[in-house]
This record gives C-alpha cells, sequence and structure tokens, in this order.
C-alpha cells in the first residue's frame, strides 16, 4: 500500500465514520474496487485518527462526565448552583457505561460468528455490505421522518442508552450497517433529535473503538503510510464532527439515507459483472 492510498483511506474513514453511511463499508469497497492491498490492522488503525478526533472534540464533555459521574458514584453532594449539572452529567456517565458493557460483549460474540459465516468470500461480504447498506438506508429515513424530536441529550433516560447501545452489536454482525447509522436511527426512534442523536452515538462509540484499537495495537505497522492515514483521518475527523453536529441543528438524515441505498445498488451492481 502506498502513502498515497493511505492518505486516500484517511480521508475516506474521517467522512464515513461519523456520518450514517458505514466507514467499514467504504474501508472495504475501495480497496476492491481498485485492487488495492491494505493490510488488516489498517483499518483499525484509522479508526485511532477517527477516535483521537472524538477525543479531541469532546475532550471538555468526557471530563465533565467522568468528573461528575465519579462524584456521583461516592454520594458527592455539592451546595453549588453547578450541582444538578454535576447530577445530569454524573448520570450520562454511567448510562453510557451501563451501555457499553453488553454491546461490548454481544460485538465480540457476533463479530466472531460473523467471521465464521463470511470468511474469504468477498462477494459474500460485498452483498452483505449492499444489502445492509439499503435495509438501513431505508430505515433511517423511514424513522427520521416519522420520528419527533422530543428528547434533548441531557434528557436521555437509562432504559434509551441501553437500547442505543446493543444496538451497535449489529454493527458488528452486519458489515455495512454502521456503528454510527444503527444507533442514531434507533436514537430516533425513540424520539431524540438529531443533534443529540449524533452527539450520545458518538460519546458511545469511544469506549469500544478504544478497546478495538487496544486489542489490535499489536499488530500496527509504525510506517510512513500508518502516520499519514491516522493524522488524515484525526485532523478531517475533527472537521466533519463539527459540521456534521451543525447541521443536524436544521438538517435531516434524508440525504445519507438516499446516499445508502443509491451505493447499495452501485455495489450490487459490480458484484454481478464481477462474477
Amino acid at each position: 500500500m502506498t502513502v498515497w492510498q493511505s492518505f486516500i483511506l484517511g480521508l475516506i474513514q474521517a467522512l464515513t465514520e461519523f456520518l450514517p453511511v458505514s466507514s467499514s463499508a467504504h474501508l472495504n469497497i475501495f480497496p476492491w474496487i481498485f485492487g488495492w492491498d491494505m493490510p488488516e490492522s489498517f483499518d483499525v488503525a484509522l479508526h485511532l485518527g477517527t477516535l483521537l478526533a472524538i477525543c479531541v472534540y469532546f475532550a471538555k464533555d468526557w471530563i465533565r462526565l467522568i468528573s461528575s459521574g465519579l462524584k456521583l458514584a461516592f454520594h458527592h453532594r455539592s451546595r453549588s448552583k453547578h450541582s444538578e449539572d454535576t447530577s445530569r452529567d454524573g448520570k450520562i456517565f454511567w448510562y453510557l457505561v451501563v451501555a457499553t458493557i453488553p454491546a461490548g460483549i454481544l460485538s465480540l460474540v457476533l463479530d466472531k460468528i460473523a467471521e465464521k459465516i463470511i470468511g474469504d468470500n468477498v462477494l459474500l461480504e460485498m452483498g452483505l455490505i449492499a444489502g445492509a447498506l439499503i435495509v438501513l438506508g431505508i430505515v433511517l429515513y423511514v424513522v427520521d421522518k416519522k420520528s419527533e424530536s422530543q428528547v434533548k441529550y441531557e434528557e436521555i433516560t437509562l432504559k434509551q442508552s441501553i437500547l442505543i447501545g446493543i444496538s451497535q452489536a449489529i454493527a458488528a454482525a452486519f458489515p455495512g450497517t454502521s456503528r454510527s447509522g444503527i444507533t442514531m436511527t434507533v436514537a430516533r426512534g425513540l424520539k431524540i433529535d438529531r443533534e443529540s442523536s449524533a452527539k450520545f452515538s458518538f460519546l458511545l462509540a469511544t469506549p469500544i473503538t478504544l478497546a478495538a484499537v487496544l486489542v489490535d495495537i499489536k499488530d500496527f505497522v509504525f510506517n510512513t503510510q500508518f502516520f499519514v492515514g491516522v493524522l488524515t483521518s484525526f485532523i478531517l475527523g475533527l472537521v466533519i464532527i463539527k459540521f456534521f453536529l451543525s447541521y443536524l441543528r436544521k438538517g435531516s438524515f434524508k440525504g445519507f439515507a438516499i446516499y445508502r441505498v443509491l451505493l447499495g445498488i452501485v455495489i450490487t451492481i459490480l458484484i454481478f459483472t464481477r462474477l
């Protein structure tokens, strides 16, 4: 894999990781179409870049969430005017923790099952990706259109957190589903507003992505391609997060849903041309 290819893949990772269009699908599709030899660990390495982007962008949020979570755990009684905010942030922190545990375990199990079923059958994998892109694209469009925006980020409940968290496991079982896509779809189905759905999805993805990076870090090859890909996905990732959250304050998921369906159709056509 060349430096230029790693740069392109870094761009693709940043552009698709935070949008509900599946970064893993795109990182499989492009090397397949152009015949690039992308090491399996490079996929996770690129996720390191977007993970850093999330951590930097939401650094203040995470500091506040962790601090408030610890205070809440130790029954800290604050008399300051910010005590209500501390309690709220503390609850959100523990909601994220509780939602991550079952999602992480279920993701590992389903990921292993998916690996055994797909194996080295590239066309089967591409077929599953195409199907997942189309199906979730339609579901995302319908759910987003019909769901009201009644719940804000601060009002998310434990039950909603667990449901959104567990939905992440579906992305592990079906390539092309998109972790952000499925979690935002479920969040919208629970009447959480679009911007809050995206923010909670990003925060929820942080610990699972970190775990994946730590598991595969031993396989990373720290060469020029690695640093170019990670740095590209990190820098552009920051831009995409800001753009996407700003867009969702007034925009909908319609455009992303249509893109998923069209991409799924294109992949399906390519599969038949290569049979």
